[in-house]
C-alpha cells in the first residue's frame, strides 16, 4: 500500500527482491546516479547485459525511498512480450486494481496525478516503444512521479538523461598491493562469491595477481565473474585464468583487446554452456521458455517425455543450480528456480538452434493450462487462499503461456480458453481489466466464442452489475419508493437449482458453484434495488450458507455484503452492521482491498445511521484511503459532490468540524488498523486505539479461518420482516413530516417520555442498550433536540399521547 499524504508511513520500496549476496562497490556510480534523479525526471541506465543495470537500480532506490513519500516500485519488464501488456504490468506492480475496461494507462494516470513516487522501469530493451509512450505520458500528466529505467539502449524521449553503468574497475599489473582487494571491486566480487563456494577462499598476495588478469580479461562485467568465480572449486584460480585465456586467443584471433564487452559476456556464457554435461545442457535451453521462476513439478511437465525420465530432470537442475546457472529460490515454503535474464535469452538461443522452440513453448502452454482448470475446478472451496498464492507467483508464466497463444498460428483457441478459465483470478483480484486483454487478443487473432468465453464475461457483468447497483442503493439514487409500488404484482424469479451433488457438505466442488452462488446473490441485489429488501435476505442467507459448508470465501462476501445492504435498506441498520463486520472476518476480504474497502463502505453507511455518527466518519475516511491507494473506486456515484444520505446524517449529526476530524483520522488507519477498529464496534474494547475526537474507540484483533463467524445467523422470516423503507434524509425544518420518526422510533420516545433509561428502553422492547441508545441519538437528531427531556414533552404533546 501507497502513502496518502498526511497518512501513515508503509513500506517504501514494493517488488524489490530479497539481495541474496553482498552488494560489491559502485559507491561513485549510485551518487552519480542519486545526483541524475534529483535533477530530471527521467533517467535511463544503459550498458551491456550482465554489467549490473538492475543491481545499481534496485541499489539505488533503497537509498532514495525516503524522497518518495509514495514509495518506490519496481516493474519488472524482461518476462514481457506483448508491448500493448506494458500499462496493466505497471499497474500490477503498483497495486492499481481495475475491474473495467477503462485503457489502463487512462486508470495509471489517474492514480498517479496527485503522488510522489519512483517508477523502477527494468529491462526495457525489447519494449522499447510502449515504454516510451507509458513514461512520456506519465511524466507529462504528472509533477511528482519520475522514472528510473533499465535498458541496453535508451528510450529516446525529450529530456531524458543517460547514465551507462561501467563495469568493475579491475587493477592493472603495476596497481597491485596488499590491500588492492580493498580498493577494486572486482577483485572485491570475486572474492566475495568464490568464498561461498570454497569457504575460507581469499584474495592475497599468494593469487592476486591471476585474479586480476582473470577480470580483466573479463572486462569487469559482474555476471562473468560471478560465473567464472563459480569455478574456483573445480579448477583453482591459476588453471582457471590459463583455461580463460586459451578460450580468449581462440575467439579474438590473440586479441583481447579488440573484445567487445557483449562478446566478452558471450564468451563467459559459453564456457559454462560447455562445463555442462550434455543433458544439462538441453534441460537448460528447455527451461529457457519459463518466466519469473518455477518449481520441479514445472520443470518436469516441461522437460520429461520423449525418453527423457524425470529423475534425470532433477539431476540436470541440480547440476545447474552447482553451476550457479540457475538461482535456487524460495517462496513461502515452497522451493523454486530462476534463470536470470542473460541466461536466459541464451538458452532460448539454443532452443531455437534445436529447432524446439515451439513444442517446448507449447509443452509450457499446455502445463499451465492444466494448472488453471485445476485451479478452476477447486476455486468454490476452502483452497482459494492457496490457489491465489499460487497465481501470484506463477503470473508471468501464466502470461507467457497466454502470449504464445496469441502470436503463434493456430493456437488463439487454446488462448481464448486459458485466458476464460481464469475468471475467477480476473475477477477476485480486481484485474478484470488484464483477463479482457487476453480474452480480447485471442479473438482478434482468430478464437471463436466458445462457452470457456461466454462463462467468463457472465461473471465479469455480473459482479460489475451488483457492485453498481449496491453504490447506487447506497447513494439514494434509486428510486425505492415507486419501485416497489410498480414491482408489486412483479413475481420473484426462482433462483437456480443447486446441481445435484456438488454443493452437499463433503461433496466433490465444480466449476459452476460459484455461479450458483453468484446468480442468487445479483438476483438479491435486484430485488434490494427494487424496493424488496425482505425477499432479497433468504436468498443471500442460503447464499452464505452453501459457502460456509465448504469453506468458501468469495463468493461468501458477496452474499454477506448483499445481505448487510438489505438490513440497510429495511432500516435494520444493527443487522446490516454484523452482517458487514462478518464479512470483514473473512481473510479473503483482508486480502483483497477492493473487497474491504467495499466492506467498510457498507459498514459505515450502517453505523451512520444505527447513530454511530463518529464510527461512520472513522470508517469512511478508511475506505477513501484504500479507494485511493488502488486506483479509486470504479463505480463511483455519477454526482460525487452530493454527499450519500448516510454520510450527509453523520456529518450532520457531528457537525462538519467533527465529521472532518475523524474522516481524517480513518485516513491515517493502515489497512489492518481499519479493519480492527472496524470489528470493535461501538463501546467495545479492543487493540487498535484509534483516537477519534474526544473519544477512544477500539477494535479486537482480525480473527481469521474458514469456521462460522457472528452475523451469519439465518435471517427472520421474511414475512414478519419489516417493510423496506427508505435511507433517511437529515430533517429539513421546511419539509420535515410532521411526525419524522418510525414506529419503532416511536416506541422508544414514549418510553423516554415515561422517564426509562436506555438499558430499561432496551429491556423492555428485547433489543440490545446499544441499539436503543442508537435509537435515542436518531430521535435527538430528526428532531432537532438536545435533551431527553425535550423528547419527552413533545411526545406528551402529540394528539392521542
Amino acid at each position: 500500500m501507497t502513502r496518502v499524504v498526511g497518512g501513515s508511513e508503509s513500506r517504501r520500496t514494493s517488488g524489490f527482491p530479497a539481495e541474496l549476496t553482498s552488494f560489491v562497490g559502485r559507491r561513485d556510480e549510485a551518487a552519480d546516479v542519486r545526483r541524475l534523479l534529483s535533477v530530471g525526471r527521467l533517467l535511463t541506465l544503459t550498458g551491456p547485459g550482465g554489467v549490473g543495470k538492475t543491481r545499481l537500480a534496485g541499489h539505488v532506490a533503497g537509498q532514495v525511498a525516503r524522497a518518495f513519500p509514495d514509495g518506490v516500485w519496481l516493474v519488472p519488464l524482461a518476462a514481457l512480450r506483448d508491448e500493448a501488456f506494458v500499462p496493466h504490468a505497471v499497474n500490477d506492480a503498483l497495486g492499481v486494481r481495475n475491474e473495467t475496461v477503462r485503457p489502463p494507462l487512462e486508470i495509471l494516470v489517474d492514480h498517479l496525478r496527485e503522488r510522489r513516487l519512483l517508477i523502477v522501469l527494468d529491462n526495457c530493451e525489447h519494449l522499447l516503444r510502449s515504454c516510451a509512450v507509458l513514461a512520456g505520458t506519465v511524466l507529462t500528466a504528472t509533477e511528482g512521479v519520475r522514472v528510473l529505467a533499465t535498458s541496453r539502449h535508451r528510450l529516446g524521449l525529450a529530456g531524458e538523461q543517460l547514465f551507462e553503468v561501467p563495469p568493475l574497475p579491475a587493477p592493472a599489473p603495476e596497481e597491485l598491493s596488499p590491500s588492492a582487494v580493498d580498493s577494486f571491486p572486482a577483485l572485491r566480487l570475486f572474492a566475495d562469491r568464490a568464498a561461498a563456494v570454497v569457504p575460507g577462499f581469499t584474495v592475497g598476495e599468494a593469487n592476486q595477481q591471476a585474479v586480476a588478469r582473470l577480470c580483466r580479461r573479463l572486462d569487469g562485467l559482474p555476471l562473468a565473474i560471478e560465473l567464472a568465480a563459480v569455478r574456483v572449486r573445480a579448477l583453482g584460480v591459476d588453471q582457471l585464468v590459463e583455461r580463460l585465456d586459451d578460450r580468449y586467443q581462440l575467439l579474438t584471433g590473440g586479441s583481447p583487446a579488440s573484445t567487445p564487452r557483449h562478446r566478452t559476456l558471450r564468451s563467459a556464457v559459453d564456457w559454462s554452456h560447455e562445463l555442462c554435461t550434455p543433458q544439462e545442457q538441453l534441460v537448460w535451453a528447455w527451461l529457457s521458455v519459463f518466466v519469473g521462476g518455477f518449481d520441479l513439478a514445472a520443470a518436469e511437465a516441461v522437460c520429461a517425455g520423449d525418453g527423457v525420465e524425470a529423475s534425470a530432470v532433477l539431476d540436470a537442475v541440480a547440476g545447474l543450480v552447482d553451476k550457479s546457472v540457475l538461482v535456487r529460490e524460495e517462496h513461502g515454503g515452497q522451493l523454486r528456480y530462476r534463470l536470470l535474464v542473460s541466461l536466459r535469452d541464451y538458452g532460448l538461443e539454443k532452443l531455437h538452434d534445436l529447432g524446439e522452440a515451439t513444442d517446448t513453448r507449447r509443452r509450457h502452454r499446455d502445463h499451465f493450462a492444466r494448472l488453471g482448470a485445476e485451479y478452476e475446478q477447486a476455486w468454490f472451496g476452502p483452497d482459494q487462499e492457496e490457489i491465489t498464492e499460487r497465481l501470484r507467483i506463477d503470473q508471468d508464466n501464466f502470461r507467457a503461456a497466454l502470449d504464445f497463444c496469441l502470436t503463434t498460428p493456430g493456437e488463439a483457441q487454446h488462448g481464448l480458453r486459458l485466458a476464460s478459465t481464469l475468471w475467477f483470478h480476473w475477477v477476485a483480484s480486481g484485474i478484470w481489466g488484464e483477463g479482457r486483454h487476453w480474452m480480447d487478443g485471442a479473438l482478434r487473432a482468430g478464437a471463436r466464442p466458445d462457452v470457456a468465453l461466454t462463462r467468463a464475461m457472465w461473471a465479469g457483468a455480473l459482479t460489475s452489475l451488483v457492485h453498481s447497483r449496491s453504490a447506487a442503493v447506497l447513494a439514494g439514487l434509486d428510486p425505492v419508493r415507486t419501485a416497489a409500488v410498480a414491482d408489486e404484482e412483479l413475481p420473484v424469479p426462482a433462483p437456480p437449482p443447486v446441481p445435484a451433488g456438488t454443493l452437499g457438505p463433503g461433496r466433490a466442488r465444480t466449476s459452476t458453484a460459484g455461479f450458483v452462488v453468484l446468480t442468487r446473490v445479483e438476483l438479491a441485489c435486484t430485488l434490494v434495488s427494487r424496493g424488496r429488501a425482505a425477499e432479497a435476505i433468504p436468498l443471500c442467507t442460503e447464499a452464505v450458507a452453501l459457502c460456509r459448508a465448504h469453506g468458501e470465501q468469495w463468493a461468501r462476501s458477496w452474499a454477506l455484503r448483499t445481505l448487510a445492504l438489505a438490513h440497510w435498506a429495511a432500516g435494520q441498520y444493527e443487522r446490516a452492521a454484523e452482517h458487514a463486520r462478518a464479512c470483514l472476518r473473512l481473510p479473503y476480504t483482508v486480502r483483497q482491498h477492493q473487497s474491504l474497502a467495499r466492506t467498510l463502505d457498507l459498514l459505515a453507511a450502517a453505523e451512520a445511521l444505527a447513530g454511530h455518527a463518529e464510527r461512520a466518519g472513522v470508517l469512511r475516511g478508511a475506505v477513501d484511503r484504500i479507494w485511493h491507494d488502488i486506483g479509486g473506486n470504479p463505480v463511483e456515484s455519477p454526482r460525487p459532490g452530493r454527499p450519500r444520505p448516510a454520510e450527509h446524517h453523520a456529518r450532520h449529526t457531528l457537525g462538519d468540524h467533527a465529521y472532518t476530524l475523524a474522516h481524517r483520522h480513518g485516513g491515517e488507519l493502515t489497512a489492518e488498523e481499519a479493519v480492527a477498529y472496524a470489528l470493535g464496534g461501538p463501546g467495545e474494547g479492543g487493540a487498535s486505539g484509534v483516537r477519534t475526537g474526544s473519544s477512544v474507540c477500539t477494535g479486537p484483533s482480525v480473527r481469521t479461518g474458514a469456521a462460522p463467524v457472528a452475523g451469519e445467523r439465518s435471517a427472520p422470516d421474511p414475512a414478519k420482516a419489516p417493510a423496506p423503507v427508505p435511507a433517511p434524509a437529515p430533517p429539513s425544518p421546511s419539509t420535515a413530516d410532521p411526525v419524522p420518526l418510525t414506529r419503532r422510533e416511536l416506541q422508544v420516545a414514549a418510553l423516554v417520555a415515561q422517564g426509562r433509561t436506555n438499558r430499561q428502553i432496551a429491556d423492555h422492547l428485547v433489543i440490545a442498550r446499544r441499539t436503543a441508545e442508537g435509537h435515542v441519538e436518531r430521535i435527538l437528531v430528526k428532531l432537532g433536540f438536545h435533551n431527553r427531556s425535550q423528547v419527552a414533552a413533545w411526545f406528551s404533546a402529540r394528539p392521542g399521547a
